[in-house]
This record gives C-alpha cells, structure tokens and sequence, in this order.
C-alpha cells in the first residue's frame, strides 16, 4: 500500500475495521457451523437454503455488475489519451502518485447533479464522474474529487474479499456508518494531498453542497466552517450516526485544521 495512503488514513478508520472484522469473522463461523450442523444430521431443507442463498446472492451481484458495466460502456464518454486527455492526464496521475494502476475513467451527463464516485466491477477499478462537476472550471477542485475517488480505490475500502469478510458487522448498530465516515475522510486528505491546493480542496466540498457553479468562486471557507456551530450539538450527532457521511461542515473544518499539503 502507499505509504501516502498509510500516512493519510484517518486514525479511527483501522480500529472500525478491526472490529467490524471481529464481527464478521464471528457471525460467519456461526452460519458455517449451522450448515455443517445441518449437513451432520441430514437437515436437507436448510442445506439447500444455504446452497441457494450461496450461489444465488454472488450471481445477482455478478450480473448486476455485469449490466453496470454494458451500461458504462455503451452510454458514457471513456475518458483516455485520445478523449478529454487533460481530464485522463489527471486521473493517470493522481493514481501514479498513489501507485495504483490507472482506473477506467467514465464521464456521464447528471442532468446537474454534481458527484463522482468509485466501483469495483468485476475485479475491475472504475471512477465515474460527472459532467455538471467537471463543468465548475477549477482545474484544482477537479483534481481533488478526482483524488478523493482514487483514495478509494487507494486505501483499500473497495477490496471485495475484505468488505464480504466485514459484511455481517454492518449489523451491529452505527458500526458500519462509522467506518464509512472515516474513510471519507482519509479520502478527502488523500484529494487534498494530489491536487496540491487545500483551499480549493475546502472549497470543493462546499461546491457539492450549493451545487452553484456561478458562486463558485467566493466561496468562503472560514464562513462555512462557522456554521458548524450553529447545528444543534444532540440533533447533529442523532442524524449523523445514520450517515455513511461526515456532514459537509466537518469535512471542511477537517481539512483545514489536520491536512497536510506536501
């Protein structure tokens, strides 16, 4: 792993896992010790439950994956050297800096909605953005979202053989919304750290929350940060719990007091 990414990772993103690990390891030995109960003493009916649900959950994420695929190739713009090679150019490099071979990179039309994000398809990396983000002209912002989504692929956190051996943790309650948040914000310093600029990596941020291009650039980093403390400090913990995502505020505030730009 890079070491980029090992001195980037938040520090409650290991321990969440590990006990999201222990969780899983331990409900997983008890569904193998049910089916080896069940097959010791000729329970034929869960056998086969067992066998459907076994071979049936991996071949709908297959497909499902599969389809995805089609759809990707056949409706979005496959970024490369010879499409949109400046937006590529950024892509190759942020995934050299992070010694990750290069994603396939997809740029689709939201109809306004301003996102990316990252998917492993059938063993293969993907990055998917979108065209009203790309839209924003910020070469830097650009750069950091494009870095965040590598820093998913980067630390880890699409790792198929991990994420099913850590499944059945998500059942413990806010276990599995926690590790989610922390590796966003691993991911937000990894962007930070590629597009060099942690201004725009602040105001980025932001720009995915007004999703207005036209105020883009007087977006003012310490303002929004000041509205961290007018959320309702019993209220703002409630309903960030149940969140796979830091609110906004707190990602900005992150960044700017704990990134380091080398």
């Amino acid at each position: 792993m890079s070491p980029i990414v090992q001195r980037l990772r938040h520090d409650n993103e290991s321990v969440y896992k590990i006990f999201l690990i222990v969780f899983g390891v331990f409900y997983w030995l008890i569904l193998i010790g049910i089916f080896l109960g069940a097959l010791a003493t000729h329970k034929t009916a869960i056998v086969v439950d067992f066998f459907l649900y076994g071979i049936g959950i991996p071949v709908f994420f297959l497909i499902s994956a599969a389809l995805y695929r089609a759809r990707a190739f056949g409706n979005m713009l496959l970024l490369g050297p010879a499409q949109c090679p400046a937006l590529y150019q950024a892509v190759v490099e942020g995934a050299e800096k992070l010694s990750l071979p290069t994603p396939q990179v997809f740029l689709y039309n939201s109809n306004g909605v301003m996102n990316a994000f990252a998917r492993r398809l059938l063993g293969g990396r993907y990055v998917f953005l979108t065209s009203a983000l790309v839209e924003v002209q910020d070469d830097a912002q650009v750069r950091f979202v494009i870095g965040h989504e590598l820093g998913h692929h980067a630390a880890g956190h699409l790792d198929p053989v991990k994420n099913i051996i850590m499944l059945p943790g998500h059942f413990v309650p806010f276990l599995g919304k926690a590790y989610s948040r922390t590796r966003e914000y691993t991911c937000d310093s990894i962007g930070a750290f590629l597009c060099g600029d942690t201004t725009a990596a602040q105001t980025s941020l932001q720009m995915l929350g007004c999703g207005c291009r036209r105020l883009n650039a007087t977006l003012n980093c310490e303002a929004f940060v000041a509205q961290e403390q007018l959320v309702p400090p019993i209220a703002g913990f409630i309903s960030e719990i149940f969140r796979t995502h830091p609110r906004l505020t707190r990602r900005v505030l992150a960044l700017r007091d704990g990134q380091r730009v080398d």
